[in-house]
């Protein structure tokens, strides 16, 4: 099972430099991704949307 990559080409982190605010992921997901199992891939995948949520919660509104 392939699981691709939820990269939307704009990698810009976080304040603390934690996680893409583009895709969720941690540099290290980001630079491992290709070699990662689809196990592994699948569990990043899972909690993207909670970081996601995190990092979004953090920007000041407009």
């Amino acid at each position: 099972m392939t699981i691709p990559s939820p990269c939307r080409k704009v990698c810009t982190f976080d304040d603390a430099g934690e996680w893409c605010t583009a895709c969720g992921r941690t540099l290290d997901e980001i630079a491992r991704w290709a070699i990662l199992a689809p196990g592994e891939r699948k569990a990043i995948m899972a909690q993207l949307p909670a970081r996601l949520d995190r990092v979004s919660g953090e920007r000041p509104g407009p």
